[in-house]
């Protein structure tokens, strides 16, 4: 019985130690795997309309991608500091309203177009040495080129943007490389810039491709709309929302009631993402 006894004890031993040993090994698995894990994110404020998240989640979801994408709902761009420091493994990261202009004094380079745009949306993050640098880029542009042209025809040779923001630099720098002369339009004149009341008929037949940058429409207001006179489109008029939400605003709903072509801004937040990842993993 005592070496009966011993052998049980034995085997108790070995067995518990077999299941502890499983244990161990499985959390460090998963202590491993969160190091590894590569983070990526985007900053602005606020985020609640963000298209971002989701887009990045799911694609890291069906390609078997080991990453996460986080929001950081910043109230001032010297939070970006925090981030910086908080997320060791982030790798870049998108930038929305209100900080595509003023996350500039925190990057050490910046790419040519984002440099003659003055707005960046995609700033990769850059480990070397146990330091840090940023520097930053502008994909809304190459998303605008991408959606808008298919739609473009050879009367489309003036076009009118809506607001001063950072995504109406974005796209005056598109349509120009694409060969379009371009005006920017406010609610106020000033150097360059003209005011909605300033656009006579002659303009409105003269510039055809009309882009609304502002988030006029967006939800939830979804009864506002740019204050153009809606009753000089034409067939021959093409607009273009940035909003994507809703996939109609009321700037496209009157602009396709008067029989003009219309685009949403859908397509072009699909291919600045797509860009923003080529960026970051090249």
């Amino acid at each position: 019985m005592r070496d009966n006894e011993i052998l049980f004890k034995d085997n108790t031993a070995y067995i518990t130690f077999l299941l502890y040993s499983k244990i161990i090994c499985k959390f460090a698995f998963l202590y491993i795997l969160t190091i590894q894990m590569k983070t990526y994110g985007l900053i602005g404020y606020p985020l609640g309309h963000s298209f971002s998240k989701g887009y990045f989640t799911d694609y890291f979801s069906q390609e078997g991608i080991d990453a996460e994408y986080k929001n950081f709902e910043l109230p001032n761009i010297e939070a970006l500091i925090d981030v910086l420091q908080s997320e060791s493994t982030l790798q870049g990261f998108n930038v929305t309203i209100p900080y595509k202009q003023q996350v500039f004094p925190y990057l050490r380079e910046l790419d040519t177009a984002a440099q003659a745009i003055g707005a960046v949306n995609v700033v990769k993050v850059i480990h070397h040495d146990g330091n840090v640098h940023l520097k930053g880029y502008n994909t809304d542009y190459i998303g605008f080129t991408d959606s808008i042209r298919p739609y473009l025809k050879p009367h489309h040779t003036h076009a009118l943007v809506l607001g001063t923001g950072g995504a109406s630099k974005a796209v005056a720098y598109a349509l120009q490389q694409l060969g379009l002369k371009t005006r920017f339009v406010s609610r106020t004149s000033r150097e360059d810039i003209i005011s909605y009341d300033e656009l006579t008929p002659e303009l409105m037949t003269q510039y055809t491709v009309i882009v609304n940058t502002t988030p006029l429409g967006m939800h939830p207001k979804v009864d506002e709309c740019p204050p153009l006179d809606y009753t000089q489109l034409t067939s021959q008029h093409l607009l273009y929302d940035v909003v994507y939400n809703p996939a109609k605003t009321l700037f496209l709903q009157r602009g396709e009631s008067a029989g003009a072509t219309i685009c949403n801004g859908m397509d072009m937040l699909i291919g600045q993402a797509k860009a923003a990842w080529t960026i970051w993993n090249d």
